[in-house]
């Protein structure tokens, strides 16, 4: 990558729909300004629950109403953005979805200036972002503009509020037991049970950052196999190392992932927010302190 002098790091979430209709059409909005075309949709306020804010962003930018029908997929990219002088990492959260009211229309005043269905011969060759190409298998037409190396943006020591992307997983063995973690002394929840997992870094795929996290926590090698959910959770006043409330908004996908050669566990991270980790068997799990993103997902997936 080439480096431009000041040039800083950004991140958002967003969330998006992929919409069909009978014969197959797929409802694309234009980026206002630009020739390129997206998939309706658009950043995840704090506090907001993605699919809310996927709801919220289809009816602002095409008029129609959607309910969501399953997730599609979670990806990650980065993208150069000069006038600011800024690399964004947008973390991009994608559903299925159909329409179940409103009339299309364009979006007004807003991110994007024409809202139109494509049938599958007109897709061959149409001008999109790169993500979107991804999802529905095109070949980009125009490269993106390169992304230059950006410098780390430190957290404001006056932010009231963060927001965070990031990878957990249902973690199991060749002999059905789970693996778990327990949450270190000075973090919200201090000494429950917790999956393993944690922020992804800037630039970084989430399934890659939950395995390294299973690394830095467990000391295990670990092989993602599915995206099971998206789900978030907003802690208004969460006291943690910072010895300072915070407004904590955390977007959280969640994998299942294997780890085919179990050993002992052994926390690897220094300083961070796992005390220990184990192997339990589906009887222990019951007995255990588990949090409640943790227990939730047992519950519902294992």
């Amino acid at each position: 990558m080439g480096s431009l002098a000041g040039v800083r790091q950004d991140r958002r979430i967003a969330a998006y729909g992929v919409c069909r209709d009978p014969d197959g059409r797929v409802l694309l909005v234009r980026r206002r300004g630009g020739s390129d075309w997206s998939l309706p949709g658009g950043g995840v306020e704090h506090g907001e629950a993605p699919r809310d804010a996927l709801v919220r962003e289809f009816r602002e930018e095409t008029g129609f109403t959607v309910e969501i029908i399953r997730l599609a997929t979670v990806a990650s990219d980065l993208a150069a953005d000069p006038r600011r002088r800024r690399v964004v990492h947008t973390d991009r959260i994608i559903y299925d979805v159909r329409v179940t009211g409103g009339t299309l229309r364009d979006e007004m005043g807003g991110t994007s200036d024409r809202a139109e269905w494509f049938g599958p011969e007109q897709l061959p060759g149409l001008a999109v972002m790169p993500f979107v190409a991804d999802v529905l298998s095109l070949t980009i037409v125009e490269s993106p503009a390169p992304v230059p190396a950006a410098r780390p943006t430190g957290r404001d020591p006056a932010a009231t509020r963060v927001q965070r992307f990031a990878a957990y997983g249902l973690v199991t063995d060749p002999a059905g037991r789970l693996l778990l973690t327990r949450i270190a002394p000075g973090y919200p929840g201090a000494g429950r049970w917790h999956l393993p997992g944690g922020g992804t870094d800037f630039g970084e795929q989430p399934g890659a950052a939950l395995v390294r996290e299973i690394a830095e926590e467990t000391g295990q090698r670990a092989r993602v196999t599915d995206l099971l959910d998206v789900t978030h959770f907003h802690n208004p006043s969460a006291y943690g190392p910072e010895r300072r409330r915070l407004s904590w908004h955390t977007v959280r996908t969640l994998y299942r992932a294997v780890v085919d050669a179990p050993t002992v566990p052994a926390v690897t991270e220094v300083d961070g927010s796992t005390a220990e980790a184990g192997w339990f068997a589906p009887a222990e799990v019951t007995g255990l302190d588990l949090n409640d993103f943790a227990s939730l997902a047992v519950r519902r997936y294992l």
